[in-house]
């Protein structure tokens, strides 16, 4: 595995993939690798010839009072993990690689989909998003990228950005990657205390209940996002949202007649949660 802290050595290092014709998938992460992580880089070398992991954190997609200082580093394990699965090559900038002139030099902002939800809470963030994935995409010129679902409004806006920006990468998505318990992998799982902990699967399984209760009872999107409150409350956590949208492009609803995903996020001690779950007419 070859690694590359800038933009010259990350060219270099590609160099001999583009003679070839190999494809190249793009896998971008801000380390802390977890399974989920892995189940990204695990398909990304299902579908390309070779595989280009990022490891950079990203201090535009955090608000000054979130946890960019805190959050998790770990860059010698995350190079070993990612050796040990065959990655080809890991790019890991830093600051001033990703941002030259300073992180106000640059951005980048996608309308519609990033309004409401996180865009509601953490109006920063999708810039912040859009602006690194932007970049990594010009720096690394891939096939296809591969994007995680547990972040599911992120990976609908980046699918809009590519197609906007008219980026010939595929995005690529993979299923949320989940502990036995239920609850979502998560580098920020790390910052749960042990009762914290047992108390977090109560979000995923009150989507669940939330979700069968609609085909059960034929309820309509804003009566699914009311159980699915109700029922995280229920469970321990402090809901900051849950709202049915349409699957795929997170357009409002009025009904629930097609793919739809209920996507939620909820406060537990300081750690704050997300989670999401595709349902439709026969699930």
């Amino acid at each position: 595995m070859q690694t590359a802290y800038d933009r010259r050595q990350l060219e270099q290092a590609l160099v001999p993939y583009r003679k070839t014709g190999d494809s190249v998938a793009l896998v971008p992460t801000m380390g802390g690798l977890h399974a989920g992580h892995m189940a990204l880089v695990q398909r990304a070398h299902q579908v390309a010839d070779r595989v280009v992991v990022s490891l950079f954190v990203n201090p535009t997609q955090f608000a000054p009072d979130e946890d960019f200082e805190t959050y998790p580093r770990s860059f010698e394990a995350d190079r070993e993990r990612l050796l040990e699965a065959g990655t080809d090559v890991l790019f890991a900038p830093g600051e001033g690689v990703m941002y030259p002139d300073g992180e106000g030099a640059v951005a980048v902002d996608v309308d519609r989909v990033t309004q409401g939800l996180e865009g509601a809470s953490r109006p920063h963030f999708f810039t912040g998003v859009a602006t690194v994935v932007t970049k990594l995409l010009v720096a690394v010129n891939p096939d296809l990228a591969v994007f995680g679902k547990k972040d599911y409004q992120q990976l609908v806006m980046v699918r809009r950005l590519v197609r906007n920006l008219l980026f010939a990468t595929r995005i690529e998505a993979v299923e949320i990657v989940r502990e036995a318990d239920g609850l979502a992998v998560s580098s920020r799982n790390a910052y749960l205390s042990a009762g914290e902990r047992a108390v977090a699967p109560g979000l995923y399984q009150a989507l669940r209940h939330a979700a069968a209760e609609a085909r059960e009872a034929g309820l309509d999107p804003e009566a699914v996002a009311r159980v699915a409150r109700r029922r995280i409350a229920e469970a321990g956590l402090e809901p900051e949202y849950a709202e049915v949208r349409r699957a795929g492009d997170l357009e409002a609803v009025t009904d629930l007649g097609g793919s739809r995903v209920l996507l939620a996020a909820a406060q537990l001690g300081s750690t704050r949660l997300i989670d999401n779950l595709e349902f439709g007419p026969a699930d």
